[in-house]
């Protein structure tokens, strides 16, 4: 199976793309983040990303999620991955904890977990807030330039996705990993 990434700032459209992936017959992996922090929302703590554990419960349920992928046929397309949560980490002042460091380590080491260039969706020109997305657009647009950063100490060649209609960029994805439809 080839892994493949998609990044971004949030709000850039990376679920949106990534439905649509998963609506021409692709496997895709959603991102841990969103889905950790709503669990911890739910369970009434209104910003979990302050926890000093929130990075290592992002990283454990991203490694769950890769290792459920698994046994998916052809390419599968994750939104987000460790990186990401390293970029996170940078961003929120967290330090990068042993269980992110390992996992790090795991996805560089050759022959690598993911493909060696990550699908950096460029933003839409807004965001929208939610529960879990609380970050202004200037914000995160500064975030983005984190996640460049760290995609790039970590040895990955960024594929540029410009904010363009969803189908464009899901043809533009699909053109570069060889995967047309079937």
């Amino acid at each position: 199976m080839r892994r493949h990434i998609l990044t971004g700032t949030p709000g850039a459209g990376k679920t949106t793309v990534l439905r649509a992936l998963a609506a021409r017959g692709h496997h895709t992996v959603a991102e841990a983040a969103t889905d950790v922090i709503a669990r911890e929302q739910a369970r009434g703590v209104p910003e979990p990303w302050t926890a000093p554990d929130f990075i290592t419960r992002v990283t454990t349920e991203q490694r769950a999620r890769q290792e459920a992928a698994e046994s998916a046929d052809g390419p599968c397309f994750f939104d987000r991955s460790p990186v990401c949560t390293h970029a996170l980490a940078t961003y929120l002042g967290h330090p990068v904890p042993p269980t992110l460091t390992a996992e790090l380590t795991r996805l560089t080491t050759p022959p690598g977990l993911y493909e060696p260039y990550v699908f950096l969706l460029r933003p839409l020109g807004f965001v929208e807030l939610t529960a879990a997305r609380r970050i202004s657009y200037e914000d995160s647009l500064a975030f983005e330039k984190v996640h460049e950063e760290s995609y790039r100490r970590f040895g990955f060649r960024l594929v540029e996705i410009p904010a363009v209609g969803v189908e464009q960029r899901v043809d533009r994805i699909l053109a570069s990993v060889g995967a047309g439809e079937d």
